[in-house]
């Protein structure tokens, strides 16, 4: 994986223990350091070929992992007072060589395309409930982020 350049943001590799009847796939445990408390939990399809973003959250952090297909996820530092303000940062995430968990934290915008045949599957563990009023959106062609999707 390209190294990361954005303030904050937090990528762990996630345990699989693969087994001949079906894998058992970890996420998230409550004794890890970057768990804060719970909010929800929420499962997210995205389409072959599909884009979604750009979104940012004021005050919930994300724990995405994708444990289904493959993405691309392109993140853009929108906070004013970071050292990495206006940075951007693209990962792939899915099986089997990219299961990863990435901690996105407040004023982070962030968007994502599925790469694979198939829908690909988000998890998103996040510390506070959602709520429309903590949240900001963005057209995938706006002016505000210097990144154009293929």
């Amino acid at each position: 994986m390209d190294e990361l350049t954005i303030k904050g943001i937090i990528i762990q590799k996630l345990k699989i223990i693969s087994s001949e009847k079906g894998d058992v796939l970890h996420m998230l445990r409550n004794d890890e350091n970057s768990f804060k408390s719970f909010g929800e939990c929420y499962f997210s399809e995205v389409n072959p070929g599909c884009i979604k973003g750009w979104k940012k959250h004021h005050l919930q952090n994300q724990f995405f992992s994708v444990p289904v297909g493959r993405l691309k996820l392109v993140l853009f530092d929108d906070r004013e007072s970071s050292e990495t303000h206006k940075q951007i940062n693209e990962i792939i995430l899915g099986r089997p060589d990219s299961y990863y968990r990435i901690n996105i934290p407040p004023g982070i915008y962030y968007s994502f395309k599925c790469l694979t045949k198939t829908p690909a599957l988000i998890v998103n563990c996040t510390d506070i409930p959602h709520s429309v009023e903590e949240s900001s959106s963005l057209d995938l062609n706006n002016t505000i982020i210097p990144y154009k999707w293929d």
